[in-house]
């Protein structure tokens, strides 16, 4: 989601007990994007894939984070090809080979947990489309491997970064990661690029929401009229994946696994 300032800058650590919640919130989104997923068809909307999710939420006794906030809409964002980020669900119908992003936050038990997928309508990505899609999950993947306690926060972005310019694309600076607790947006603010061993120091208890947005084109975006919208500049494709993630001193525990 869009993030606005965050007024309390503490970091807060998470015990055992609240990243057992935070597991639960967890799987429930990682459920409800890939039952959107599963459902989704040509000549659907983006509203209709919308109410796929609410339902969802309803039917595991969660609650959408996005609704409302900050006069959001949508209970989940839907973000079609060169759209970036925080698309909000609405008349557009969704096409067979439209890259589709669905960014799904519920919140269960008083905790949050946040996730993001890419998949292609029709289920045939074009090659051009497999690249990007693999190398944002995979630059994701390598985020999430420096989040390790006694890292700093920066690990993580400069990972990322190094990976998807290795691969000949970009990554979108615009936006950022975020802690995630009892509330979808808490410090820290997770960059996705930048040099390494900058920031806190990563301690067991943290909880990221780790969300790279990566475009074959340019790095650039700008902002629809809506105010929520963001889309590539050059009206290139852009991917965007994301798990929440525990650190704990055992490593990473990503909490939106199935």
């Amino acid at each position: 989601m869009k993030l606005k300032p965050v007024a309390n800058h503490t970091i807060t650590l998470r015990s055992p007990r609240e990243l057992k919640i935070m597991r639960e919130a967890g799987r429930i989104v990682a459920r409800t994007v890939r039952e959107v997923v599963a459902a989704m068809r040509p000549g659907m909307s983006t509203r209709d894939l919308d109410l796929i999710a609410a339902r969802s939420f309803r039917r595991q006794g969660a609650r959408s984070t996005a609704l409302g906030y900050f006069g959001y809409p949508g209970h989940i964002c839907v973000s079609v090809n060169s759209q970036v980020v925080h698309g909000i669900p609405g008349p557009l119908k969704i096409k067979d080979g439209d890259l589709v992003k669905f960014d799904v936050a519920a919140s269960y038990n008083g905790y949050v947990g946040d996730t993001t997928l890419t998949a292609v309508v029709g289920g045939k990505p074009t090659p051009e489309q497999v690249r990007l899609m693999r190398v944002a999950y995979e630059a994701l993947m390598a985020g999430i491997g420096q989040a390790r306690a006694g890292n700093r926060l920066s690990d993580i972005g400069h990972a990322i970064q190094t990976y998807v310019e290795r691969n000949g694309l970009v990554v979108v600076k615009e936006f950022v990661g975020h802690g995630v607790g009892r509330s979808m947006h808490e410090a820290p603010q997770v960059s996705h690029w930048g040099p390494p061993g900058k920031g806190p120091v990563l301690k067991p208890g943290m909880v990221l929401a780790i969300e790279p947005q990566v475009n074959l084109g340019s790095a650039e975006v700008q902002m629809l009229p809506d105010g929520w919208t963001a889309v590539t500049l050059d009206g290139n494709l852009s991917a965007h994946y994301e798990h929440t993630v525990a650190i704990t001193e055992n490593g990473p525990w990503i909490l939106t696994e199935l």
